[in-house]
């Protein structure tokens, strides 16, 4: 049996990559991106970023709660591209029914998006997070 937070992951990515309204903002969405995830005309991308496990045992339950973080970055000018992203993450995670290998998704919420420039002066960055609450069925 797999890790919740490593079955989250693969569910989210395969999410948002059959997600329409994303893809037509982005080049992709990756774990590590490939240089051409800079590419024109999109100019951006989403990555997958880090992840914090929490243990959220109760009697006869072993649960998890998974603070997970999304990163968007555009290169266009402003930041009105990297917020489309963003909402587009949001849009397709949040409470998002997703079902998992092993173990059970209870709920995935989104929790806030931040947005700013990079030290570079012309990237933009969004990081956007969730919360995940998951449990593993009973043996």
């Amino acid at each position: 049996m797999a890790s919740a937070e490593f079955e989250l992951q693969g569910a989210i990515e395969m999410r948002l990559k059959a997600d329409a309204t994303l893809m037509s903002l982005v080049n992709g969405v990756y774990d590590q991106p490939p240089s051409k995830a800079w590419a024109t005309p999109k100019e951006g991308y989403v990555t997958i970023g880090e992840a914090q496990t929490l243990r959220e045992d109760a009697t006869c339950v072993d649960g998890s709660e998974i603070y997970l973080t999304m990163h968007a970055w555009s290169r266009k000018v402003g930041f009105p591209a990297v917020k489309q992203m963003a909402d587009a993450i949001v849009n397709s995670l949040h409470l998002a029914p997703l079902a998992l290998p092993t173990n059970r998704l209870i709920s995935l919420m989104h929790r806030q998006t931040r947005t700013f420039r990079d030290p570079d002066g012309f990237t933009s960055h969004a990081v956007i997070e969730f919360v995940a609450h998951t449990e593993k069925p009973l043996a």
